[in-house]
This record gives C-alpha cells, sequence and structure tokens, in this order.
C-alpha cells in the first residue's frame, strides 16, 4: 500500500477510550461562533480541536467461559465512545499528550479529559 496524503493517518489506530484530536488554532471561531477566550485558554489550561479518529470505546469484561468455537474478534465487546470523527471537542491539556506525526501536531486524548463536543448535524 502507498501512503498519499488522503490515507497517511490511515494507518494509526487509536487504542481503547482515546481519541485523535487535531488542535484548531487559538482564535479560530467555528461555524456556530464557538470559540475558546484567550483567557480560558491559558488560566484552565483548555484546548479545542477536531477528532480525527477515535478508539473503539471502553472494553467490556467477559464472562470467563471458553467457548473455543467462537473468533477472538468475538470475545471483545466495546462500550462506544461518545465522541465520533468530525466532532470539534474541548477538552483539558492535562490529560492529554501531545504528538507530532508527519510535521503535524496532535493529541491524543482520553474520552475522560472531554469537557463538550459540538457536532455539526441537523438538530
Amino acid at each position: 500500500m502507498h501512503i498519499t496524503p488522503d490515507n497517511r493517518l490511515k494507518k494509526l489506530i487509536v487504542i481503547g477510550d482515546r481519541l485523535l484530536v487535531k488542535p484548531t488554532r487559538p482564535d479560530e471561531k467555528t461555524a456556530s461562533g464557538l470559540y475558546l477566550p484567550p483567557g480560558v485558554q491559558e488560566k484552565e489550561k483548555v484546548q479545542q480541536g477536531y477528532v480525527i479518529k477515535a478508539g473503539p470505546g471502553y472494553a467490556i469484561p467477559m464472562p470467563v467461559e471458553d467457548e473455543p468455537w467462537k473468533t477472538d474478534e468475538e470475545r471483545v465487546k466495546y462500550v462506544p465512545l461518545q465522541a465520533r470523527e468530525g466532532d470539534l471537542a474541548i477538552f483539558l491539556l492535562s490529560g492529554a499528550t501531545e504528538v507530532m506525526y508527519e510535521n503535524e501536531k496532535y493529541f491524543i486524548v482520553p474520552q475522560g479529559a472531554i469537557l463538550m463536543l459540538e457536532r455539526e448535524e441537523e438538530l
């Protein structure tokens, strides 16, 4: 498989309850007018960005009984995350890990560090 600008993030796999978030510029305002004032970002250590990829969710513990006819995929079940790809997330920086990937900054954020989501869909 050849890596192109369109599929370069496809090889990244986000684990568990984490999200890959691309931060927005501090003064960037969404179409609906949502933005974080500079004072809030500095004092509260809050950041916003768009969810690029989401992990599968919280793993549900499975019963101990062994059912040999089941495949490995059937043995692991997840409670899905509220956040979805494309959502604008406002999150606590204290819970996030900053990473650089192909010269771009991203944050890996556990869902527990998300304060609010904005989703562009019909109400």
